[in-house]
This record gives C-alpha cells, sequence and structure tokens, in this order.
C-alpha cells in the first residue's frame, strides 16, 4: 500500500507528524507501523541484487543498510526536524561519535562547549585524539572565546543546549554564524530540548543528535540514537563511515521509538509545565542553595532560553546545602521519584551526577562545568504534580 500524504506534509503540524509522519503501510493496510524483524533481504533477479548494491535501486540489502521499519522512524524525525535526511543509530552516543568521527580525520581541529555529558567530553577529549583529532573547550555562552578558538584547522563545532546537567543556554544563531564564516560544520547536541521544544536548524544548525533513549521512547524500555543533517551529509559522510562501522539500530528498537514519538510532544509539554512549577517551588525550600531551570529569571540566559525553546524543558537540575551528604540523604529519603541515571522518562528519576554520569571525567573537569558535589538533577515525569513537590518537600525537610 503507497503512502497516502497530502500534497504538503511538511506543513503539517508537529503534533500531525509525530503521529503520521513516515507511515508506510504494507499490502495488509495495518493501522500501527509494521515492526520488520528481519536482517536480510530475497532478489527476484540478480539484476536487482546488482543494481542494489550499485545503489541504482532504492531496495533494501542488509539490515545494517537499512530496514523499511528503521526508514519509518528516520523520516518521521526527519519531518519533525524540517529536515532533509536521518539517519538512526544504536544508541545517543553511537550518533554523537558517528556525527563527530565521520566528517573528521587526523590534523582536524574540533571546538566544543566545556558544559558536555560524560560521555560526550570523553569522546571530545580522549577518543578522538586517539586518531590526531585536536579539540579547544569553550565557555558556551562566551561568544568571544568561540571565535577565538576557532582556527583554520577547524572542521566542526559541537555543543548542548541545555547541557547536561548545568543546563547552560547557548546562543545557536550566534554560534552558527561564527562557524559558518569559518567553514566549520555545527553539531548540536538537542537531547534535553528535544525536536518539539528547540529547532536548532533554524538556527543555522548543521547536524542534530539524539539519543532516543530518552524522551522519544518516554518510557525506560529500548536504546536508540539518531542524526539528523542535509541529504549530501548523510550520503556522501555518514553512509560510508556508519555502514562499515556498524552502530545500528535494531528493528524493534525503532519500533519502540516511532510509536513513542506519537505521544512525544503530548508527554514533553506536560512535564516541561510540571517541572517549571517544580523550579519555582524548588527555589522557596528551605536546604536548596540554588535552582537550575532554562525559563526561570534567575538562569543567567532566561530571555535566550525564552527565545529558543518553546518551554523550559523537562530537566531541573539543583544544589542541596552541605554537600554529597546531603545530596545522598535527600536521594535516600524520596518516596514517589526512582534514583536513576536515565532521563526523559514518564516515571520522575533523579541522579547525582557527580558520583554516576560525570563520575569519570574528574573532579577538575566537573569544576570546570560547574558540577557540585551538592547538585541532583531531576528529570520531571508525568506523575500527579502535588505528589511530586511533596516528595521533594519531605525529603528535604528530613
Amino acid at each position: 500500500m503507497k503512502k497516502k500524504y497530502p500534497s504538503n506534509p511538511k506543513g503539517w503540524g508537529d503534533a500531525t507528524k509525530l503521529v503520521r509522519g513516515g507511515l508506510d503501510r504494507s499490502p495488509h493496510g495495518e493501522t500501527s507501523e509494521a515492526l520488520y524483524l528481519n536482517s536480510g533481504f530475497v532478489y527476484d533477479e540478480p539484476e536487482t541484487a546488482e543494481r542494489r548494491f550499485a545503489g541504482q535501486d532504492d531496495g533494501y540489502v542488509y539490515g545494517r543498510y537499512g530496514n523499511p521499519t528503521v526508514t519509518m522512524f528516520e523520516e518521521r524525525l526527519a519531518l519533525l526536524e524540517g529536515a532533509e535526511a536521518c539517519y538512526a543509530l544504536a544508541s545517543g552516543m553511537a550518533a554523537v561519535f558517528g556525527a563527530l568521527a565521520c566528517q573528521l580525520k587526523a590534523g582536524d581541529h574540533l571546538v566544543s562547549s566545556k558544559a558536555l555529558f560524560g560521555s560526550c567530553y570523553q569522546v571530545v577529549t580522549s577518543i578522538l585524539p586517539r586518531f590526531g583529532i585536536t579539540s579547544t573547550l569553550v565557555d558556551g555562552s562566551d561568544l568571544k572565546a568561540w571565535k577565538e578558538a576557532i582556527t583554520p584547522a577547524t572542521k566542526c563545532v559541537f555543543l548542548e543546549t541545555p547541557s547536561n546537567p548545568t543546563l547552560e543556554v547557548i546562543d545557536l544563531e550566534a554560534v552558527c554564524g561564527i562557524a559558518r564564516a569559518a567553514g566549520a560544520n555545527v553539531v548540536v547536541d538537542n537531547i534535553f530540548a528535544t525536536p518539539v521544544l528547540q529547532k536548532p536548524l533554524d538556527y543555522g544548525a548543521d547536524v542534530i543528535v539524539y539519543s532516543g533513549t530518552k524522551h522519544m521512547d518516554g518510557q525506560g524500555r529500548v536504546l536508540g540514537g539518531a542524526i539528523v543533517s542535509t541529504k549530501k551529509f548523510k550520503e556522501e559522510q555518514l553512509k560510508p563511515f556508519l555502514r562499515h562501522t556498524g552502530p545500528s539500530i535494531s528493528p524493534f528498537n525503532a519500533w519502540i521509538l516511532l510509536k513513542g514519538m506519537e505521544t512525544l510532544k503530548l508527554r514533553v509539554d506536560a512535564q516541561s509545565q510540571a517541572a517549571m512549577k517544580i523550579a519555582e517551588v524548588l527555589s522557596g525550600l528551605k536546604g536548596v542553595s540554588r535552582v537550575i531551570y532554562p525559563h526561570l529569571d534567575s538562569h543567567p540566559q532566561a530571555a535566550l532560553a525564552r527565545k529558543q525553546m518553546r518551554l523550559g524543558g523537562t530537566m531541573v537540575t539543583f544544589e542541596v546545602e552541605g554537600g554529597q551528604k546531603k545530596a545522598f540523604d535527600v536521594l535516600r529519603y524520596l518516596g514517589i521519584i526512582d534514583i536513576s541515571n536515565n532521563l526523559g522518562d514518564a516515571k520522575s528519576l533523579i541522579t547525582h551526577p557527580a558520583s554516576t554520569t560525570h563520575r569519570n571525567i574528574g573532579a577538575e573537569a566537573r569544576a570546570m562545568m560547574g558540577i557540585t558535589d551538592g547538585m541532583l538533577r531531576l528529570s520531571v515525569g508525568l506523575e500527579e504534580l502535588d505528589d511530586l513537590i511533596g516528595d521533594l518537600k519531605q525529603a528535604l525537610a528530613r
């Protein structure tokens, strides 16, 4: 059964794109998207196989190269982003590494914001340098620092906004303009904002990376990642690198993400609205020394965050007086909110970054990022708001 799109699906609203984007029904006419659990494909004639391997036929050849279920997920996300292409991968970190490594080689230079997720920091500072790729870390909010860090050898700029876990917000339009003038590609980790709250392509970004494990799944079931880009970038740089290195997503995981996307906007909107209220309440509680939330007036880049992000996001970061011991006590006394390093889930989750997600980068790097021993990162879920606020209040009071 062929797709029955209206003449211009790009004109759909985000909610429609999330439910119907990329839909490709089989001849059976199933309502829910089909799950194709197969690793290989057959051909009616040897010439068909030859044409497909030569790139002259759009059919499938092998699970590592593509799959109908995976394609539906890729097309849905690309449509939502307003992008030409998308490449799905096994995890968010596979997406980050693939997006950077496919375009960098020995002698190239990378400029990155210093506020990064722990594994992203390791890729930039430890893994890429093994291949002769140098990097410079800058204060993401300092536009002068971005300009001074870029050299003729700079081929790529990488940043997170908001960052994990300090929720630093970076001026996408300004940084993309600086990079474009130098001929460097901009890769944006948009995991915290999600594609329903922020669209970096609108501000000049070239490539966007996602961990579908987070908000797209939204229920803690599977791993997955994605790279959104131009068709030229996908065909000429991503495909040759990823097809032969093999970080492919399983059809089942792609199907879970595809179905999760149907409710992505509803969940993220509700979670973001609750997160804003929780941030306001935490700001007035005894024992909390600092609350970080992009849309709070107290956030140093609140105006920029409101310009770039439709809502403030699902994450709230706060610092507890008394360092790690007091922070651990708060975690210990929570009755509803779970201790977990995951995020974007329907269940509210909280973690202590210094001892978990950012443990391996070391104390010096954590200090550079502003990650203190009393800092906690809360991923707000879909529970009753009053229950979450009550849980936080009683844990902090104890």
